[in-house]
């Protein structure tokens, strides 16, 4: 009997792409299945012809093979698929199937056991720093609660002077092979849960466990330059693993506390500073303290306004992991004097007898276009 087209056999056109090749093959798998189907020959016949569709088309080399010579490309040993759907990788083809199937009791992740030597948890700590310890960088002690290897049992579980026993159930696998129709499956052994071994006699310290909660001293090391939300990793200074098992991580999330004077922008800071209104006339200078514990002057320019930025390079955070800084925006504001004597006032009134045009420039262009204005709306 000839074999029936590849892709008539998944029911996918000639250009279909992976992803709907495996959607079609996933549920044709599903639904030829001999679990699905015991005792169906039919069923047996039709989920094997399914699967060596797929292991070709999967493959681009003998895709394209098979879409230039049909069948024939895997005649004569020109490199066919090799046993029709098991292929060096089947275990990995059908472990998608075995989940759905099976619940994820079976397949790849039941392959995945360690002999019950699970990795220990990831742990957080949350530490708040001021912005000059961000600036300077800083080395900190904490102090973490974690599980730590059992130095009773050294991390077995056992109670010193006895050993884990082989598990009888697996003979020491973790799993448990079960034939299935034409292949073998495996699931996660239930008797020792796929440690592959049984603790009699557990350790009374930690009672089987092989790690115990203790608190920990670590220093860890701020480097200068850190932002807010910053992540700092220490690899193996999480929780111990079970059993003797790899430890997780220590992860360090760090936040700045509020500036009383700065605001922060990536490596820029931002200040404010009051100047007077004589200072902002006939310009000075002002001093402003800067992050490295040293005062900053800063030259106010002859007739600054209220609100304007002066930039001084180089003054801001240092970048992280870098020898660059940012800069630091000062923002004056002229500030209007109060609680004046009767001299400071005639003073001020006579100045302003003196003034003209030239000495309010913007004031005098405000009025003179808000007069056109109200002149143009009448003549309307």
């Amino acid at each position: 009997m000839a074999k029936r087209d590849y892709y008539e056999v998944l029911g996918c056109e000639r250009g279909a792409d992976e992803t709907v090749l495996k959607a079609s093959y996933r549920k044709l798998a599903m639904k030829w299945h001999p679990d699905r189907n015991p005792g169906n020959a039919e069923a047996e016949v039709q989920f094997k012809e399914v699967s060596e569709a797929y292991e070709v088309l999967k493959d681009p080399q003998k895709r394209a093979a098979y879409d230039r010579f049909g069948h024939a490309a895997f005649e004569n040993g020109m490199g066919g698929p090799g046993g029709p759907g098991f292929g060096s990788d089947f275990a990995s083809t059908f472990a998608d199937i075995f989940d759905d199937l099976f619940g994820g009791q079976m397949g790849g992740r039941a392959r995945g056991a360690s002999g019950g030597r699970g990795r220990g948890a990831d742990l957080r700590y949350n530490m708040e720093i001021s912005l000059e310890e961000a600036y300077a960088g800083k080395t900190a002690e904490i102090r973490i609660p974690t599980s730590v290897v059992c130095e009773t049992c050294s991390g077995t579980g056992a109670k010193p002077g006895t050993q884990p026993k082989v598990c009888r159930t697996c003979g020491g696998a973790g799993k448990i092979r079960h034939a299935q129709g034409f292949f073998t499956l495996e699931r996660t052994c239930p008797a020792c849960q796929g440690r592959g071994s049984l603790i009699e006699d557990p350790c009374t310290s930690c009672g089987g466990a092989g790690r115990v909660t203790r608190e920990r001293n670590l220093s860890v090391q701020i480097p200068a330059g850190v932002e807010d939300g910053t992540r700092i990793r220490l690899g193996g200074e999480g929780e111990a693993g079970m059993r003797g098992g790899t430890p997780g991580d220590l992860y360090i999330f760090l936040s700045i506390e509020p500036h009383p004077f700065f605001q922060r922008e990536g490596a820029d800071l931002y200040c404010r500073a009051p100047i007077s209104m004589v200072t902002a006339a006939l310009g000075g200078t002002v001093e402003v303290p800067a992050m490295d514990g040293e005062k900053t002057k800063v030259r106010i320019p002859e007739g600054t306004q209220s609100g304007k930025q002066l930039r001084l390079a180089g003054k801001g955070m240092p970048v992280l992991r870098s020898r660059t800084f940012g800069d630091m925006y000062v923002q004056v504001v002229v500030e209007t004097p109060q609680n004046l004597t009767k001299r400071q006032r005639d003073l001020l009134a006579e100045f302003e007898r003196e003034c003209s045009s030239d000495t309010h420039p913007e004031s005098n262009g405000f009025f003179a276009k808000m007069k056109d204005f109200f002149q143009g709306a009448s003549d309307d």
